[in-house]
C-alpha cells in the first residue's frame, strides 16, 4: 500500500519523538512568539509578543534609532560581504539588541512593523548562497524600509532570494497594526509566508508551524516562486500523492518537529486562549479562534508560563507533549516583549511596547511608548560585545543593589537571587510584577489621553511626558525588586 510522504514524514516525527523522551535529550527551553490577530485583540488591533531564550551569558540593550538620510550611492554592506543599494531614507526603530547574537535582536518601527524571529531548523543540506548569504541584517532592513508587514514579508523575500539565507531555518514574525504575518524562511533561497487571520491567535516555539498551503491564495500566502517545485525535486514532496502542500512536513528539521519541547510550549500557549479543546501531539493548528478577546495582560500570563504545565498525554499517540519540564519562559528567557500595535491614534501614542529583561516570571513589564525621546541610559549600558562568562557570573552572582544605570545587569542578578531563595521569593517577585503592572494599565488610558492632548500642540512635549513616565516606571520596578529581596 502506497503512504504519502507527508504521512512517512509524520510517522518518523513520532518515532523520533519517542527517542527524545526516553533519551531524555531535549532540552524544554527556547524562543517563543504569539501574533494575536486584530479582531480578536482588545484593542482592535495586532498585538505581537515574544520571548527571547539564549544560553548565557548574554547581555540586552534597548535603544530608539532615529530616522536617517543617506546621499545618492550609499550602499549597505552585509556582514559577510554582500551589498546592496541604501534606500534615501530609514525608519525610526525601537531596536533590542543582543550583541555577539546574529539571530536574536528585535525591532519595532515608527510605522508599527515589528521583527522577531524563532529558530526552527530545515532539513535543507543543500543550500545555494550568493555573496556570502544574508542573516544578521534581514530584520534591520525590514525594520528601516517597510511601512507594512506585508511590504516587510516581501522585501525580506527578495533579500532572501538574491543573497540566500545562511542559517538552518527561521520563523520570522512580521507585524503591522492590522495584519501579522509568519515568514519561515529556508537554509538557501527559500521561503513562505502565512498571515494569521484577523480573527485568529498563532504562536511559535522553535518549529515552523504552517501547514496546508494554498499559494492561489495570495491574500494569506506568500513565497518563492519554485517552493513546491524544489521540494519535489528533492524527493520531499510528491504532488500526486498530496495536492495539498504540507510546508512544515515537507521542509522542517525531524528532530526539531518531533522535539516535545516544541509542540509542548505551543500547545500549553494555544491552551490559554483556544475557543475548543486541543488535542496534544505533533500536528498543532497554524492558528486557533479564542473563547475571547485578549490584550497585553492575557499575554504576559502566557508568556510566564513556566512549571504550571500539567502533564498531557496524546490520546491518539501516546506521547507526552507537555509536562513541568517544559515551560514557555524559563531561565534562558533574556528578555521578553508584548507590543501593542494600535493604529486608532498617532503611532508615538499608540506602539507600546512592554519591555521585559530577564525571565518573565520573575520580572517587570515596563511599557515604553514608541514616542519616547529614547531609553533610559541604563537600558544601553554595559559591553558592545557580548560578556565572557566570568564576568557575567562575576555580575550575576554578586550581592543584590538595584542600579538605574545598569539595567539588563539589575534584572539579571535579581532573577538569580531569587531563583536561588526558592518558591517563597518567586511568588513574591511575581505579586509584586503584578502590582506594578495593573497599575500602569489602569492609567494607561489617562496617560495616554492627557499625551494625544499635548502632541497636537507640542510634541517635544508629549515625548517627554512619555520619556519621564516609563522612567518612573522602571524606577519603580527597581524598588519592587529591591523589597523582593529585603522585605521590610
Amino acid at each position: 500500500m502506497k503512504r504519502s510522504i507527508a504521512g512517512t514524514f509524520r510517522i518518523v516525527v513520532l518515532l523520533i519523538a519517542g527517542a527524545l523522551l526516553l533519551s531524555r535529550a531535549s532540552r524544554c527551553e527556547g524562543c517563543f512568539s504569539v501574533v494575536v490577530g486584530k479582531n480578536v485583540s482588545t484593542d482592535g488591533y495586532v498585538i505581537m509578543a515574544h520571548n527571547e531564550d539564549d544560553a548565557p551569558p548574554q547581555i540586552v540593550h534597548h535603544r530608539k534609532v532615529p530616522r536617517r538620510r543617506y546621499p545618492p550611492g550609499e550602499q549597505v554592506t552585509l556582514r559577510n560581504g554582500g551589498r546592496l543599494d541604501q534606500v534615501e531614507q530609514t525608519w525610526a526603530y525601537i531596536w533590542s539588541e543582543m550583541p555577539g547574537m546574529l539571530f536574536s535582536d528585535s525591532y519595532i518601527n515608527e510605522w508599527g512593523v515589528g521583527v522577531t524571529s524563532d529558530n526552527c531548523p530545515s532539513r535543507e543540506d543543500k543550500p545555494e548562497l550568493t555573496d556570502g548569504g544574508i542573516g544578521y541584517m534581514l530584520r534591520r532592513l525590514v525594520a528601516e524600509r517597510a511601512k507594512t508587514a506585508r511590504e516587510g514579508v516581501l522585501l525580506a523575500g527578495r533579500l532572501v532570494e538574491r543573497f540566500g539565507y545562511i542559517d538552518s531555518g527561521r520563523t520570522y514574525i512580521i507585524c503591522d497594526p492590522n495584519e501579522g504575518w509568519l515568514f519561515c524562511v529556508v537554509n538557501g533561497k527559500h521561503w513562505l509566508a502565512q498571515r494569521v487571520a484577523d480573527d485568529e491567535i498563532a504562536m511559535v516555539a522553535n518549529t515552523y508551524t504552517i501547514r496546508r498551503v494554498d499559494l492561489s491564495d495570495t491574500n494569506r500566502f506568500l513565497a518563492s516562486a519554485d517552493i513546491v517545485e524544489y521540494a519535489v525535486e528533492r524527493g520531499w514532496h510528491d504532488p500526486k500523492e498530496n495536492k495539498l502542500f504540507d510546508f512544515a512536513a515537507v521542509y522542517a528539521n525531524l528532530q526539531a518537529a518531533a522535539n516535545p519541547s516544541n509542540s509542548g510550549r505551543q500547545w500549553a500557549g494555544l491552551q490559554y486562549v483556544t475557543e475548543k479543546p486541543i488535542e496534544p501531539g505533533l500536528d498543532l493548528p497554524f492558528s486557533v479562534k479564542p473563547r475571547a478577546k485578549v490584550g497585553p495582560r492575557e499575554i504576559m500570563q502566557i508568556l510566564r508560563h513556566d512549571n504550571e504545565g500539567k502533564k498531557a498525554e496524546s490520546t491518539s499517540s501516546k506521547i507526552i507533549v507537555c509536562d513541568t519540564a517544559c515551560p514557555i519562559c524559563s531561565g534562558a528567557t533574556q528578555t521578553s516583549f508584548v507590543a501593542q500595535l494600535r493604529g486608532d491614534k498617532p503611532l508615538d501614542i499608540g506602539i507600546v511596547y512592554w519591555m521585559c529583561l530577564g525571565s518573565p516570571r520573575t520580572s517587570f513589564y515596563i511599557p515604553f511608548h514608541f514616542g519616547i525621546s529614547d531609553f533610559p541610559v541604563g537600558f544601553a549600558a554595559g559591553s558592545a560585545q557580548r560578556p565572557s562568562e566570568e564576568l557575567y557570573k562575576a555580575v550575576v552572582e554578586s550581592s543584590f543593589r538595584p542600579d538605574a544605570m545598569r539595567a539588563f545587569w539589575t534584572f539579571s542578578n535579581f532573577h538569580n537571587k531569587v531563583e536561588v531563595a526558592g518558591a517563597e521569593a518567586i511568588a513574591l517577585a511575581k505579586s509584586r510584577a503584578l502590582q506594578i503592572e495593573q497599575s500602569v494599565f489602569a492609567i494607561q488610558n489617562s496617560l495616554e489621553q492627557a499625551a494625544r492632548s499635548l502632541y497636537t500642540s507640542d510634541k517635544a512635549a508629549a515625548a517627554q511626558m512619555l520619556t519621564d513616565y516609563s522612567r518612573g516606571v522602571y524606577l519603580s520596578a527597581l524598588d519592587a525588586a529591591d523589597e523582593v529581596l529585603s522585605p521590610r
